[in-house]
């Protein structure tokens, strides 16, 4: 009978645990995996000129989840004296207490151990490239303590799996594997600069830095900048590589999708600025779709 006390009271406390770990990671919160897996896919359709080999697919798709879950926990461990400080993450799993910091920093290593593991069935190419990837991963969140650029950064995390399929799939990373990765940093830099509107006010208050508030009153026109690069640098990667018009077809609607993102943040508001960051999922599926379809439809 005291056993059965005991397995009903401990269940809920794994229960709580797990369901923090869970809103630490953002599993809750699917957008930043799509934002990274979208550029991880189009490398890695253009690299096998189609789908690539299953296993390959598989640890660059698990590996996606894993390191952006793990790039969350060491983001909020980062930033655990800001977020209590802002509206929209003042209720995360650091910044009410409910993790600890070492708590957190465990999570952050099981992540990594786990995303190591996969990539170690890849070449030997691809598993140097991954300790890079680990370093961006870890360093990134304490950039915007000393730059206003952190998100240039993350597209430098973020778009590393780009080289890394490259690597993995054709055993080196070709100019078309750096151009794609250049076109994501920018992309990067935009979507997260939506983002970075939405907390403008108290990332100034606190003392924290970001394009959005680098940008100022130019940040529409600097975001119409970046996203035309974005798309310069994706024809460029639509005829390097050859592609029909099916890409090119994908590529008109991310930008009228791009489009329609500018218009409902023309009034940087916090909610519309944050839907123009969550619109971006729509893009990077365009784009990929566009990628898809080219070798599905017209390679044989």
């Amino acid at each position: 009978m005291g056993y059965e006390r005991f397995e009903a009271s401990a269940a809920p406390r794994w229960r709580e645990r797990l369901g923090q770990y869970w809103k630490l990671t953002r599993g809750d919160r699917p957008i930043g995996v799509l934002l990274l897996l979208w550029p991880t896919w189009w490398a890695l359709w253009l690299a096998a000129g189609g789908t690539p080999p299953w296993w390959t697919l598989f640890v660059f798709t698990a590996g996606v989840w894993l390191t952006r879950s793990a790039g969350c926990v060491i983001n909020d461990y980062a930033d655990r004296w800001l977020d209590p400080h802002v509206e929209r993450t003042k209720a995360r799993p650091l910044a009410t207490g409910a993790v600890g910091g070492r708590e957190a920093l465990l999570v952050f290593a099981v992540l990594m151990i786990a995303a190591f593991a996969l990539v170690l069935t890849m070449n030997a190419l691809t598993i140097g490239l991954s300790f890079v990837g680990l370093f961006l991963a870890a360093s990134y969140p304490y950039l915007k303590r000393y730059t206003h650029l952190p998100q240039v950064y993350l597209g430098m995390a973020f778009g590393w799996g780009i080289p890394m399929a490259f690597a993995a799939v054709q055993g080196e990373v070709p100019p078309i594997g750096w151009v794609l990765y250049g076109a994501n940093i920018l992309w990067s830099t935009a979507y997260d600069t939506w983002y970075a509107m939405v907390d403008r006010d108290d990332d100034i208050r606190m003392g924290s830095k970001s394009t959005a508030i680098l940008f100022g009153d130019l940040d529409l026109i600097i975001q119409g900048v970046l996203y035309a690069l974005v798309f310069l640098a994706l024809a460029l990667v639509g005829r390097q590589a050859g592609l029909s018009i099916w890409y090119w077809a994908g590529l008109g609607a991310a930008a009228l999708l791009v489009a329609y993102e500018f218009f409902i943040a023309r009034h940087r508001e916090r909610g519309p600025c944050f839907r123009a960051f969550l619109h971006n999922n729509w893009v990077g599926a365009a784009v990929f779709a566009g990628i898809a379809l080219h070798y599905a439809l017209t390679v044989r």
